[in-house]
């Protein structure tokens, strides 16, 4: 069904949703959805450091206190 669009539909489907919502309504929800893109990369950036510590954590030193003595 979107296959047979093509480039005079999509404009035409932009045309329209610029004549019903406007301008300013329509850039307000793209900062929102930049805002939201923006929240996504920071959530999973942290996600990604908090994994990145509990390996960090979990291969720390285990050797155990008999044998550190004997190097």
């Amino acid at each position: 069904m979107l296959n047979n669009i093509g480039l005079p539909g999509l404009l035409l489907i932009a045309v329209v949703v610029l004549v019903l919502f406007g301008r300013g309504k329509i850039s307000s929800l793209m900062g929102e959805v930049g805002k939201g893109i923006t929240a996504f990369k920071k959530g999973v950036n942290d996600g990604t450091k908090e994994l990145e510590e509990d390996v960090a954590e979990a291969a720390q030193d285990v050797t155990p206190e008999t044998d550190k003595d004997k190097a």
